[in-house]
C-alpha cells in the first residue's frame, strides 16, 4: 500500500475584532446571569427541601445538607469559571488569534508525506469569514 486516506483535525482560529470581542463578552455575561438565576432558584428549592425534611424525619437532614452543599459548590465553581473567562475576554487584544473550534478534513497520505506539516493545518477567520488557510 503506497497511499492512505485519513481524516485529520483542522484548527479554527478567529482574529479578535470588536464584533467578536463584544459577542464573546455578551455571551459570557448572559451565562453568568443565567448561572446566578439558577443558583438563586437552587437555594430557594434547597431551603424548602430542608424545611420539608424537618417536618418528616430530622435524621436525614445532615445527608440532605451535604448533597445540597455539593451541588451548590458545583454551581458556584461554574459561575467562577465563567467570571474568569469574562475577565480574560475583556483583556483580548484586537488582531490576536484565538481558538474557535475544530473541523476535520480528508487527506490522502503517501510515503514521504510530512505528517507534522499536515497536522498543523489551520483555518483563520475574521468576523465569520475565512481569511487564510495555513498548513
Amino acid at each position: 500500500m503506497d497511499k492512505m486516506t485519513v481524516r485529520m483535525p483542522v484548527a479554527i482560529k478567529a482574529k479578535v475584532t470588536e464584533t467578536l470581542k463584544t459577542k464573546i463578552i455578551g455571551d459570557l455575561q448572559k451565562r453568568i446571569q443565567q448561572i446566578s438565576l439558577e443558583l438563586e432558584q437552587f437555594e430557594f428549592t434547597a431551603k424548602r427541601a430542608i424545611v420539608e425534611q424537618e417536618n418528616q424525619d430530622d435524621s436525614l437532614i445532615p445527608a440532605l445538607q451535604q448533597q445540597i452543599e455539593v451541588e451548590r459548590s458545583k454551581r458556584v465553581a461554574a459561575k467562577q469559571e465563567a467570571e474568569a473567562k469574562l475577565k480574560r475576554a475583556e483583556k483580548l487584544e484586537y488582531g490576536a488569534e484565538i481558538g474557535h473550534g475544530q473541523l476535520e478534513r480528508t487527506v490522502e497520505l503517501e510515503i514521504g508525506t510530512d505528517l507534522d506539516k499536515i497536522m498543523g493545518a489551520e483555518i483563520v477567520t475574521e468576523d465569520g469569514r475565512i481569511v487564510a488557510f495555513r498548513a
